[in-house]
């Protein structure tokens, strides 16, 4: 006997976006870009879809003060290459920190998500700020203000 249960399929318009902000302060870098890649994806939320865009916005803040373990700090690097013969760029993790905090989180996070086009979007969606201070206080207000009302009904 078999049964006629059709999978769920949400819509685009089935999907709303939330925004989270994290903070970094004294996190380690693997863990906490591993939390905030799953909510760029979506994976967090019952109605998951991997081809849609289903995650959240996500706002980093104090980006400048996220921990790495062991020797990284002295031994990790950051490549870049323009496609010139001899042209590779070795960039330290120390500094990195010192002039683009923010970048380190959006390259580790930007390595566990897919690598399409709705990957980029995702991480488009990825707000990093090295200090407190981010200028999405209304957008996290008004989620607040949405997720209450949805609560009342």
């Amino acid at each position: 006997m078999t049964s006629n249960i059709k999978p769920y399929n949400p819509s685009a318009s089935d999907l709303g976006s939330d925004w989270q902000v994290i903070d970094a302060k004294g996190q380690t870098l693997g863990r906490l870009c591993t939390g905030i890649a799953m909510s760029l994806m979506g994976k967090h939320k019952p109605g998951y879809v991997p081809h849609l865009l289903s995650g959240d916005f996500v706002v980093v803040i104090n980006a400048d003060k996220v921990v790495v373990t062991g020797n990284k700090t002295t031994q990790k690097e950051y490549l870049r290459h323009s496609q010139y013969p001899g042209n590779l760029k070795r960039i330290s993790y120390e500094t990195m920190q010192e002039k683009h905090p923010g970048r380190i989180i959006q390259h580790a996070v930007k390595g566990m998500l897919p690598k399409t086009k709705l990957g980029a979007r995702m991480l488009s969606r990825l707000k990093i700020y090295a200090g407190s201070e981010h200028p999405h206080e209304a957008q996290i207000k008004g989620a607040e203000l949405a997720r209450s009302k949805e609560g009342d009904a």
